[in-house]
């Protein structure tokens, strides 16, 4: 047995506290386990520097999850990375044994600029989005539905669980129009139908869902992999729609850990953004968690996929480790 870590994570609330960082202790923390086969995860003993896993810890807290559906949208470095790759399906699939309903949405962007530059095809950029000419696009088809989506889906099945791997185009799950012409086949979601997904749910598989759509005649589209996966959770009425992401969470100095911001409600993130604090690439992602919100998703999170099973760490640490925003 061992004892309770000391973990340090910046707690933050809008009046009087944001600059406090409080002490805690992890909830996780009970057994020390040594070559115990955990579903998903595989033979391990320490989830994170300092965390040590105890399954009926977990199990306990995973109950309130049971039956519930939490879409997770997974891209950025913690896909370049095979290691923290593992580990990401890892936790997927160790959620779904316990009779959490998962649903992951990926992008993949790096992989699809590493083909563009084997095939010779200039990456091209403007405002921080892909401009997809339809040569591109076929590229991009081609990596993010075909290798990508299938490298998922293949790591999950190693772990045990059963995934499938779908596009918007299959059963017009998602349809899309042009969002402006000068970016050429970048697509804005029109509608979803969860269809296929609640059958693959209901199924006992674990859906994962590449960000490519099709129009009305049939075009493909290349979507935005947050805002798809906001989409579908809305949708879905999910419980929670967790966003993996390059960065702790909502900080007020982005430069310093200590000034994270573990929860926030609807108006206090208009508030930031109104101040300047929530900036730059920060307000997409947390306008894709308020809309999902007002779709009647109950509770959003923006956590740094870079971080070893954040996935678990924060449904299942007490304060979480990065930002959960809701009504």
């Amino acid at each position: 047995m061992v004892g309770f870590v000391n973990s340090v994570i910046g707690l933050k609330g809008i009046d009087g506290g944001r600059e406090r960082c409080a002490r805690r202790r992890s909830r996780l923390a009970r057994v020390q386990l040594s070559g115990v086969k955990l579903p998903g995860l595989g033979d391990v003993s320490v989830v994170d520097d300092g965390y040590v896993v105890d399954p009926e810890a977990l199990k306990d807290k995973a109950k309130a999850l049971v039956g519930e559906v939490v879409v997770v949208k997974y891209g950025g470095a913690a896909m370049a990375s095979e290691e923290l790759k593992a580990k990401v399906v890892g936790d997927v699939a160790f959620l779904r044994s316990f009779g959490v309903n998962v649903v992951l949405v990926h992008g993949g962007g790096p992989a699809v600029n590493v083909m563009l530059k084997r095939l010779n095809i200039e990456a091209v950029f403007r405002n921080g989005l892909r401009v997809t000419d339809e040569q591109t696009m076929e590229v991009v088809e081609m990596v993010l539905a075909g290798k990508v989506n299938k490298d998922l889906v293949s790591l999950i099945n190693q772990c045990g669980s059963k995934a499938v791997g779908i596009c918007g185009k299959d059963a017009r799950m998602i349809v899309a129009k042009q969002k402006n012409p000068d970016l050429g086949l970048v697509g804005e979601v029109t509608s979803v139908d969860s269809t296929l997904i609640d059958t693959l749910i209901s199924g006992g598989f674990i859906p994962v869902v590449s960000s490519i759509a099709t129009s009305d005649d049939g075009t493909a589209y290349n979507i935005n992999a947050d805002t798809l996966a906001g989409d579908i959770a809305s949708e879905l009425k999910a419980r929670k729609l967790i966003m993996m992401t390059d960065v702790p969470g909502v900080m007020k100095d982005p430069k310093e850990i200590e000034t994270l911001y573990s929860s926030l409600t609807y108006g206090q993130t208009q508030d930031l953004i109104s101040e300047g604090i929530i900036s730059g690439g920060m307000i997409p992602k947390v306008q894709c968690c308020t809309d999902a919100l007002k779709a009647q998703v109950k509770e959003t999170h923006i956590v740094d996929g870079r971080r070893p099973h954040s996935l678990l760490l924060e449904l299942f640490e007490d304060q979480g480790i990065g930002t959960m925003i809701t009504q």
